[in-house]
């Protein structure tokens, strides 16, 4: 399940940092109606299966602190494949119709539930990326273990894209007995680096538009879940551009 969530600032003009991930997750955490579910998300050490879009700005222009809203509003997108947190999220939201935006009050102007897509069938999907992905491996450098950002040019980019998909779908329904290839061809051309800074951590990330060809359970998996690492922290995020059904 999928929403849209509209914000809106009374004062119009508002500032938006270009590092606002750990903002948003915590919108979200607050918003969970049912606090044993937040709690139980919140201090989990395994996947959290949801994820979070950027933020958009209808009218909007950028300058060296951030982006600015020129009327003053905002949206994203939240996704899972767990149904009740979606559901009690949007009982939060109608519930308290403000959300905390790094001190400020913005009004929860709009909750849409999206329609989901048909995933059956389906047997090549092109898609964008809403929040940017990110795949990671541990690299030894100067006789120590570090974690290391990779590119969309790596082949391991796309191994560790399949392998964490795998993974959480695993997690998530106890098994998966399907075809595990996972074929992720990206359109080079519309890769756009960016370089989040999650308090004090920066991650190497990238935007952009691929072909997806794989079991449409895992398919439909990405969708609702996200691709590559950190999903709750606002990574992964994706959307449909076009599909193609096994006829």
């Amino acid at each position: 399940m999928r929403l849209k969530i509209s914000l809106t600032s009374k004062n119009g003009n508002y500032l938006i940092p270009y590092n606002y991930n750990h903002i948003l997750s915590a919108i979200i955490y607050r918003k969970i109606a049912d606090l044993d579910l937040a709690a139980k998300l919140h201090f989990s050490r395994d996947f959290k299966f949801f994820t979070f879009s950027q933020i958009f700005a209808p009218q909007f222009k950028r300058i060296k602190q951030g982006i600015i809203s020129k009327d003053g509003k905002l949206e994203f997108y939240i996704s899972s494949p767990n149904d009740e947190l979606i559901k009690s999220l949007v009982e939060g939201h109608l519930e308290n119709s403000e959300v905390d935006f790094k001190g400020d009050k913005l009004r929860v102007e709009q909750i849409e539930l999206l329609k989901k897509p048909d995933f059956s069938d389906v047997e090549i999907i092109k898609m964008r990326t809403l929040s940017p992905v990110m795949t990671r491996i541990k690299r030894e450098i100067d006789g120590k273990l570090k974690i290391w950002d990779l590119e969309p040019g790596d082949e391991r980019f796309y191994e560790g894209i399949q392998k964490n998909l795998i993974n959480k779908y695993t997690s998530f329904y106890g098994d998966y007995d399907g075809e595990r290839w996972v074929r992720i061809r990206p359109d080079m051309n519309s890769a756009r680096r960016r370089r989040i800074d999650i308090k004090g951590n920066y991650h190497r990330c990238f935007m952009m538009n691929f072909e997806m060809k794989a079991d449409p359970r895992l398919i439909e998996f990405a969708y609702d879940c996200g691709l590559g690492e950190k999903n709750s922290m606002g990574f992964g995020m994706v959307e449909i551009i076009d599909l193609k059904r096994d006829d």
